[in-house]
């Protein structure tokens, strides 16, 4: 007689976002911003930027620089980010327990983010934060392939673009209100779960896992 095989699903592959996700980047971006304003000349609203952080650092430069200067700026910008962003940058509570949680349920946790892959692996060097995999320079859907790449089944992130790139991937997207995103309008973008930030993961996610099974 025939015997029905039982497959073990895959181990969950958790994706999050890395800026006002896990990290509050606001004190070492706004101090960055500074230092270009005095480098360059040009004046940088470093306040009015940090309140709409997400979106690729070229969306925001050329709020403040001429369209041919904005790629040049760039690099200057990621080369002085190391030394003055870095330290100045906390991880967001609950940000270590939540990575913690995709662990010790088994599963694998990435970082797909906007930042400059270099500068977003420095980050989580320095809190001592350590995922499976880092990927930066992506943006909304184009997080979609690293999220399919690495088969996340979740992405957690701040930000409406972040809620779109879930929803491009097909994994479940889940929203925290931690960055300049507040949660109407993450879930007017499609959200399927909004916390109010990492420290209501764990249990979220404790909950979520009976339910796949």
């Amino acid at each position: 007689m025939a015997h029905m095989a039982f497959m073990t699903p895959p181990p969950l592959t958790v994706g999050f976002d890395l800026d006002m996700t896990l990290i509050d980047s606001r004190p070492g971006i706004r101090a960055c911003y500074q230092a270009l304003s005095e480098r360059t000349g040009t004046y940088v609203d470093a306040d009015l930027a940090v309140t709409r952080l997400g979106p690729p650092l070229a969306e925001e430069l050329i709020h403040w620089f001429p369209a041919g200067e904005v790629e040049a700026v760039a690099d200057l910008y990621r080369e002085m980010y190391p030394t003055i962003a870095i330290t100045a940058t906390p991880a967001l509570t609950g940000a270590r327990e939540a990575i913690a949680a995709v662990r010790e349920a088994g599963g694998r946790a990435i970082v797909v983010t906007a930042k400059y892959e270099p500068n977003a692996k420095l980050h989580l060097a320095h809190l001592g934060i350590e995922p499976d995999a880092v990927i930066g320079d992506l943006w909304a859907e184009q997080k979609a392939e690293a999220l399919r790449e690495h088969d996340a089944g979740v992405y957690v992130g701040d930000h409406v673009g972040d809620v779109r790139g879930a929803r491009a991937a097909g994994a479940l997207s889940v929203a925290v209100a931690t960055g300049p995103c507040p949660p109407a309008e993450l879930r007017a973008a499609g959200a399927d779960v909004v916390l109010a930030d990492l420290t209501e993961f764990p249990r979220w996610l404790s909950d979520y896992r009976p339910a796949r099974a």
